[in-house]
């Protein structure tokens, strides 16, 4: 590993080494040149996502006021801990296939949020309903655009009933979805259900990413969309 010539700008480069593949070690180097890791990492955060969220909350506000949030796809809890620095009283539950370290304070549940069971285990945890859904679910990629596309869509769309069957009137529910934005039939349940439907691409959210987050607030409530 050398951090090249004095008058360059300090990046580090990773040579291939030994039983290490060579977009292994293309991951490796982007990482430690990322300043979003590096101030992940002095500032204590779990993940650099934990900046996409402040970055969309300075924006958007959906972490204002929030007293019950469930956090979905919430490993390593990058997410989870902005939403604990920025409310501390407030009530957050998250849930992942992956394994997730405690956090004081917050349930978390190692389960697929597409098993049955989840959605019910969930607001149980919380004890009332939600101010904020917030989802940074991916689906895992099979190498194939369109179809890693609709199986992260898939994700997006159930994280956006979830928020639609329990959120409080007034609540928030905010999800990664991919370049093209959110698919029409969903944009059009989610602008039913909430008063503003926006997208955003916040600035820790990689150039070459096509990640972009849909950002759906003032949820109507359920009532006034039946009587709509």
């Amino acid at each position: 590993m050398s951090r090249g010539n004095p008058g360059n700008t300090g990046r580090i480069r990773v040579k291939t080494g030994r039983g290490r593949t060579a977009q292994s070690t293309r991951w490796l180097e982007r990482q430690l040149n990322d300043p979003y890791v590096r101030k992940a990492r002095a500032e204590g955060y779990r993940s650099r996502a934990a900046y996409k969220l402040l970055e969309l909350n300075e924006k958007f506000g959906m972490l204002k006021g929030a007293k019950n949030i469930v956090d979905l796809g919430a490993a390593p809890g990058g997410w989870t801990q902005v939403a604990r620095k920025l409310n501390k009283n407030a009530n957050v539950v998250g849930i992942d296939l992956l394994p997730i370290d405690p956090m004081a304070d917050v349930t978390f549940f190692e389960m697929d949020f597409m098993d049955d069971a989840a959605p019910d285990r969930l607001i149980e945890a919380l004890g009332a309903e939600p101010d904020l859904v917030m989802s940074d679910m991916a689906a895992n990629t099979v190498g194939h655009a369109q179809t890693d596309h609709l199986r992260t869509m898939g994700l997006v769309e159930a994280g956006a009933y979830f928020a639609i069957e329990t959120l409080r009137e007034g609540g928030c529910y905010v999800a990664k979805v991919f370049a093209g934005g959110t698919d029409d039939a969903l944009l059009k349940v989610l602008k039913q259900h909430f008063r503003t439907v926006k997208h955003a691409k916040p600035p820790a959210s990689r150039k070459e990413s096509s990640e972009w987050y849909v950002i759906a607030q003032g949820f109507k409530g359920r009532a006034e969309v039946d009587n709509g």
